[in-house]
């Protein structure tokens, strides 16, 4: 019983599934093989990888789009290469990185695209049918713009208007290709927070490619990670960094993960050794300033040089050579040594 309980929440599996591409009759550039994943309900994956890894094929494997060069994908037990388009626009629904333009649109006639694969071949909508793109904008709170041309919106709305889109196809599975892609900060923190919540709130399940590492390690359930020739490698965010798979996937000599932050952090030419005493947010910005600039940065006694913090008026006290300088900012305190050991 508790078995088939588990396999009915599985929205997506794949079964020994191979990608890649058949370059003529006889030549085939397989990418990956015998991959098999699961998707539950309600659950937020997130694909990642460095480019040429194969995230594109295999998003698009999955989606019917591209054959597989062998296995199956599944969604709710249906393998989507037996059902026809309308079928399989009743089962899982894509949302593109490709810019909206269609300015003579209202917000509410692209949502109710959504209804396509539901309504007979004159598509009508029914009274069920606008409940749902009702609903859809609701969830993506742009109800009260329902009636608004799609060129009078920003780019973080219009990308919720074809997250709603999706929505209103109520499919099982939605699918999204670097949605956060031509937004800025702020939008693309709202986008993964609203995809988090629809996965939670819809129990659907929902899969995004992106290069969002930051955001992913804190919105997603699970991580499928993807490097070249390598098995895709799938695990809760959290341990996918304590086991360094996210450090080992995005290795490079420009720049370290912190498995503590998880940030990268560039890497620089190192020049003098700062003593750095002091912690906390003063301390995390200041290492980081210093590092920037090329100081190898401790904690212990090191070289002639120490910057003491002075966390309760804001300032930094530079120790060199018997001298003691005040600083009142980051950007003073960066001058100040520059000056100091040019002299």
């Amino acid at each position: 019983m508790v078995m088939k309980e588990e396999m009915n929440q599985n929205i997506l599996v794949t079964k020994n599934l191979s990608i890649g591409y058949k370059q003529s009759k006889k030549e085939v550039l397989c990418l990956l093989s015998d991959i098999n994943l699961t998707i539950r309900r309600g659950e937020m994956v997130c694909l990642l990888g460095p480019n040429g890894a194969g995230k594109s094929t295999l998003m698009r494997t999955i989606a019917g789009i591209q054959a597989p060069l062998a296995g199956r994908t599944l969604v709710e037990d249906i393998p989507i290469r037996d059902r026809n388009f309308k079928e399989i626009a009743q089962l899982l629904s894509i949302v593109l990185t490709e810019r909206i333009n269609v300015g003579n649109l209202t917000v509410y006639h692209i949502v109710s695209l959504g209804r396509h694969p539901y309504t007979s071949w004159m598509g009508k909508l029914s009274d069920a049918d606008n409940e749902k793109i009702k609903w859809a904008l609701e969830q993506v709170g742009l109800l009260h713009y329902a009636n608004h041309f799609i060129n009078q919106l920003s780019d973080g709305e219009r990308q919720r208007v074809m997250i709603a889109k999706a929505l209103a196809q109520d499919t099982p599975l939605i699918m999204l290709d670097e949605p956060t892609a031509h937004l800025d900060l702020p939008n693309r923190v709202e986008i993964m927070r609203l995809l988090h919540r629809l996965a939670r709130e819809t129990n659907k399940a929902i899969l995004l490619s992106t290069h969002e590492l930051d955001l992913a390690l804190q919105a997603a359930d699970l991580i499928w990670l993807m490097a070249r020739n390598q098995p895709v490698k799938v695990g809760a965010p959290e341990d996918l960094v304590l086991n360094g798979s996210i450090e080992d996937t995005f290795q490079n000599k420009s720049f370290n993960f912190d498995r503590k932050t998880g940030n990268f952090i560039m890497n620089y030419q190192k020049k003098q050794m700062i003593q750095l005493l002091g912690n906390d947010v003063m301390g995390f910005w200041t290492q980081r300033a210093l590092s920037r600039e090329g100081y190898q940065v401790t904690c212990e006694k090191a070289g002639d040089c120490c910057v003491q913090l002075l966390e309760d008026c804001m300032e930094w006290e530079v120790h060199r050579n018997g001298e003691v300088t005040r600083c009142k900012s980051i950007q003073s305190l960066l001058s100040h040594l520059k000056e100091s050991f040019q002299l």
